[in-house]
């Protein structure tokens, strides 16, 4: 009963409580450097130390070791276009290495970035222009199971067995979002269709020739690892995966998840962005407390509103692309 009556509270009960305290942090950076268009498209923060990276559009990437305050290009490189899919910027979701991934859409191929400014970048094949997003085997350093989805080309997957150094086309009518835990195991997205009403997750076990259905969930962001689960928001619920991805259960309803989610403190503490505000949990999904808006400047959630959150000095981002960067300091 206590998790229905918080689900009535935050979702059909008040509006999302205020949260004045968002300061924008990127406004010189973004008035110096002449971005392409887009401007500000994506955020990531490493958080073990707080470093916040950003891309610009058509200018790179930036970090900040002091929460905005001041910016410096990261890397030499100065990659075209711009990342997109709220999450295609990231830094190893596992924790175990520094390294940055970046999908650009209407620039140049996938991005693997050293954690040392002064390494060269290294591009994946020309194949993978274009792209809302990439999964990558984090465990293996050489990264040679990746998938890779098309902009806008009916659900192409695309799929690598060389580390990016080549791919090849894995089929159309795929969704938002894949996993890939080893160098034969992972999971994607199926979209909706005019013969499957709702979407679904598919499993592969053999490097990507063959995909079977797992579950039957259509996913709206790209899943996120936990420990040896990996959790994914559906249409109307979040999701916990385990053996790999071969057993999906529900974790609670989420009404209108827009992304996440994006884990704090510990592997309990998460918050997830909705259509309403930032929701976050202390129990791993189980309840939720009630939703912080965004920025009014934001003019809502839309598909292309990120949010991340540094552990280390319990701050909370948003953005959407073209938007300046809001931080919110945590109430202590």
């Amino acid at each position: 009963m206590r998790f229905v009556l918080l689900s009535l509270a935050v979702f059909i009960g008040p509006a999302a409580r205020a949260a004045d305290g968002w300061q924008p942090v990127a406004t010189e950076l973004l008035a110096k450097e002449k971005t392409g268009f887009g401007g500000l498209s994506g955020v990531a923060v490493d958080h073990d130390t707080g470093t916040l990276f950003v891309c610009l559009s058509d200018r790179g990437v930036f970090r900040s070791a002091d929460s905005g305050k001041t910016w410096e290009r990261h890397g030499k490189d100065v990659p075209k276009g711009r990342t997109e899919t709220p999450g295609c910027l990231q830094r190893d979701p596992t924790g175990k290495t520094k390294t940055l991934l970046m999908a650009t859409v209407y620039g140049g191929p996938v991005i693997v970035a050293s954690s040392d400014p002064a390494t060269p970048w290294r591009t994946m094949d020309k194949k993978c222009e274009h792209v809302d997003w990439c999964a990558v085997d984090w465990t293996d350093p050489e990264m040679k199971f990746a998938l890779a989805f098309k902009h806008e080309a009916g659900g192409l997957l695309l799929l690598s067995r060389d580390g990016g150094k080549s791919f090849s086309e894995a089929g159309k009518g795929h969704g938002l979002g894949a996993w890939v835990f080893d160098a034969d195991t992972a999971v994607v997205a199926r979209e909706k269709s005019r013969q499957k009403a709702t979407g679904g997750i598919l499993r592969t076990t053999d490097g990507g020739k063959t995909f079977k259905p797992v579950a039957d969930y259509t996913p709206v962001a790209l899943p996120k690892p936990q420990g040896d689960a990996l959790f994914w928001l559906v249409e109307g619920a979040l999701l916990k995966g385990t053996e790999k991805g071969a057993k999906w259960e529900k974790v609670s309803d989420v009404k209108d998840a827009r992304y996440g989610p994006v884990f704090g403190k510990d592997a309990m503490h998460l918050f997830v962005l909705t259509a309403s505000g930032v929701i976050e949990s202390t129990d791993s999904g189980a309840t939720w407390a009630k939703p912080i808006a965004v920025p009014k400047e934001l003019k809502g959630v839309s598909a292309l509103t990120w949010l991340e959150y540094d552990p280390k000095n319990d701050l909370l981002y948003v953005m959407k692309m073209g938007s300046d960067l809001y931080k919110l300091a945590r109430p202590k």
